[in-house]
C-alpha cells in the first residue's frame, strides 16, 4: 500500500496482489494513520481487477470513515458502472474528480450541510 499526501487528503494507491489483502492492509493502518485525513482509494493502477461486487468490500469502512471521522472516502476507478452504487459509497473515474468531489464536500461541512 502506497500513500501519498497532498493537501487535507491521503491518496491511496495497492501495491497487494489482491483486493482481500488490500483491504485488510487498509484496515490495518486506518486507525493509527489515516481516520484524521480525507482519503482517495486510487483503484486505477492496481494490479488485479475489481468488480462492482468487489468494491462494496469497502462499504463498511466508507461509512464509518465519513461519519465517524466527517472526512471523504472516495474510490477511483476507470472501468466500472457508476450507476450500479447507491449512495453509501462515492466512485470517481478519474483523481480530479476524485479531488473535486472532496472539495465540495469540505465546504459542505464547513457551511454546516
Amino acid at each position: 500500500m502506497k500513500v501519498k499526501e497532498k493537501g487535507h487528503t491521503l491518496i491511496i494507491t495497492s501495491n497487494e496482489g489482491t483486493l482481500v489483502e488490500f483491504i485488510e492492509k487498509l484496515e490495518q493502518q486506518y486507525e493509527s494513520s489515516l481516520v484524521d485525513a480525507n482519503l482517495v482509494i486510487d483503484l486505477t493502477t492496481a494490479s488485479f481487477t475489481v468488480t462492482e461486487e468487489e468494491i462494496e468490500q469497502f462499504e463498511s469502512l466508507a461509512i464509518q470513515h465519513m461519519e465517524e471521522a466527517n472526512k471523504s472516502f472516495i474510490i477511483v476507478i476507470e472501468s466500472i458502472d457508476f450507476n450500479e452504487f447507491d449512495g453509501d459509497l462515492i466512485i470517481a473515474p478519474t483523481l480530479q474528480e476524485a479531488h473535486d468531489l472532496i472539495e465540495m464536500d469540505e465546504i459542505q461541512r464547513d457551511l454546516g450541510f
